[in-house]
Order: structure tokens, then sequence, then C-alpha cells
């Protein structure tokens, strides 16, 4: 049934000219939009065949590399169940974003590699229209350093992840409506001040992204309370987040997915807070 269910996508994207590039971003919609996580878990396997398989037909469509990257970053964070599965999807995941991000611009390729002020200057020089490629590098190089987090070397790439999204601020401080500030706000609060860390600027980031979001962005809400509210031992704050979004809507557009497993880490959270503080 999942082999039909393949050969019949690709049939009707033949069949009513769909371009690959379009399945692409048609596909990522669709999957955010969705409120049903074990739809999305049972569905991604065979889509990320599909990928594979209109790749061999469109090897250099960055489009579909960023589909297929994406994807893969999905399921290696929210539905694989074995640390070697989770690593062996992160790994490809970054490495589709790279290849993507390297047939776009050539002086982008081997970009992870270079030294740490030549890393600086390159991206420094990069283009805002490379904006969606330096975001899915980003997202998948976190994700790859979450699966290798007892490789000390792949932790020490973290500011480098941090340049790459402060490059896009730079050219959109709005960018994915909000996600960059979200993701820069974790990065900012792992550590005290005392260690390294930048938990204010953590903090400044995360009301950015809820307020670009319209205050629909439950994951900043969620990962507001786990990271910054959690270091800094602010229960009253995160008690107020986390309650927010169980109160919340849970369906809005681009987010819907998300929306839901953040509502069900509210809950757990909220359900260890007496232990935590």
């Amino acid at each position: 049934m999942k082999h039909y269910l393949s050969f019949l996508i690709l049939v009707t994207l033949f069949l009513n000219g769909c371009s690959f590039s379009s399945f692409g971003r048609n596909l990522g919609t669709a999957i955010l939009e969705q409120n049903d996580p074990e739809i999305v878990a049972q569905g991604v396997p065979t889509l990320l065949l599909t990928l594979d398989a209109l790749r061999q037909e469109a090897p250099e469509d960055s489009e579909l590399l960023l589909a297929a990257s994406r994807l893969n970053a999905l399921y290696a964070s929210r539905f694989t169940e074995t640390p070697a599965r989770t690593k062996l999807l992160a790994d490809k995941s970054l490495i589709l974003a790279e290849k993507a991000l390297c047939l776009e611009e050539s002086g982008a390729c081997g970009l992870r590699y270079l030294p740490f002020e030549s890393y600086r200057q390159r991206v420094a020089s990069l283009d805002d229209d490379l904006d969606p490629h330096l975001f899915t590098v980003s997202l998948a190089w976190l994700i790859s350093i979450r699966a290798n987090r007892s490789d000390w070397q792949a932790l020490a790439e973290l500011p480098k992840v941090e340049i790459l999204l402060e490059q896009i601020l730079t050219h959109d401080n709005r960018y994915g409506e909000g996600d960059v500030h979200l993701y820069l706000g974790i990065l900012k609060s792992l550590r005290p001040a005392a260690l390294g860390g930048d938990p204010e600027s953590g903090r400044q980031h995360f009301e950015e992204a809820i307020r670009i979001s319209g205050d629909v962005n439950l994951t900043a809400k969620v990962e507001f309370a786990r990271t910054y509210a959690r270091l800094m031992y602010n229960r009253k704050l995160h008690d107020r987040l986390l309650k927010e979004v169980i109160r919340a809507p849970l369906e809005a557009k681009g987010r819907t997915l998300m929306n839901t497993f953040a509502k069900r880490e509210a809950q757990e959270l909220l359900a260890s807070a007496e232990d935590y503080f």
C-alpha cells in the first residue's frame, strides 16, 4: 500500500503538470497544517522515499533538496525512536540542505568547514536571496548537533549556527514569521551569563518571536519557558507561558502541527514544574 501511494503521488504530479519544486513547497505546507501527528508519522517515511525518487529526476532542483532536508529534519526531531536513526536522518538533512545552498551559491560550498573567522566573513557576504537556504541549513545543523551531542566537536559548532541565523536577521528581522528569533532565543539561553551565555538577549529574541507571529507561535512560548524561565528559575514566567499555550487555539496557519506538539509539551513541563523549582 505504501509503495502504491508513492506511485500514485508521482502519477498525479505528471498528470497535473505539477513541477517538482512546487510539490516540495506544497508538501511542507500540507504537513504543517496537520493537527494529527500520528498521520504525519505514518506518512512521512513514504514521502521521504517519494522525494528521493523525485530528486533522481531533478538532482539539481534546490527546492526539492530543501523540502527533503526539512522532512528528514522533522522526522529526526519528532518521530524517530532510536539514537542511531535520529543521527542518520539528521545528518542526511544537513547534507541535503548544504547541497541546496551550494547549488545556489558556489561560494557557500563547504561553508561549515571553514575556520571561524573565514566562516564569519563568508556568511556576511551572502545575499538575502539565500535566506531560505541559510535557514534550512541552520535548522538541519541544530538537529544534527543535537543528534551528535556526545561529540564535543559538534557542540563547538553552535556559535557558527548563531552567526548564520543572525545573518538572516540583517536581511529581514521578521524572517520565518519570527522563527529565526525563536532559535536564537534557544541558543542564547542554553547557558547562564556566568558561563558565556546571554539569557537576557535570549529573552528578547523569544519575545520578538511571539510578537512577530501574532502570539500564535506556541513553540516559542514553550521554549521560552523551557530554556530561559527554567535557566533563570523564574517560576511565575514559566507557568504563565505554559498556561497560555494550553489555553490558546490549536490551529494557526503554517503552525498547527507544531502547536500540537507545543500543547503536549506545555502539559508535561507544567506537571514537572514542582520538582524543578
